[in-house]
């Protein structure tokens, strides 16, 4: 059965800066397009980032174009999350999403604070 688990998560101050991971066991992660997803209490979850299986291609919600950049290891089974210049309204559960043929994973989240 495929595992997702995130960490990095924290508290940090507006204009700060954190790097999320995401470590994959129990599937071919590079058969895997990744995605992170944040969502706060009360709000549906959004998708923050994707990339595609050999991370050759990315995207980004419009809010953090610019600011946040996903990355994967393939060799490593790990997707990263870089977040810069965090504002309050980044703060959330951030979760990471395996999308695969036939499957698709979650991991159990990390939560970013973004406060000063």
């Amino acid at each position: 059965q495929g595992k997702l688990v995130e960490s990095g998560g924290g508290l940090v101050q507006p204009g700060g800066s954190l790097r999320l991971s995401c470590v994959a066991s129990g599937f071919i992660f590079r058969n895997y397009a990744m995605n992170w997803y944040r969502q706060v209490p009360g709000k549906e979850r959004e998708l923050v980032a994707f990339i595609t299986r050999a991370g050759g291609k990315t995207n980004y919600a419009d809010s953090v174009k610019g600011r946040f950049t996903i990355s994967r290891d393939n060799a490593k089974n790990t997707v990263y999350l870089q977040m810069s210049s965090l504002k309050p309204e980044d703060t959330a559960m951030y979760y990471c999403n395996a999308v695969g043929p036939a499957s698709d994973y979650w991991g159990q989240g990390t939560q970013v604070t973004v406060s000063s």
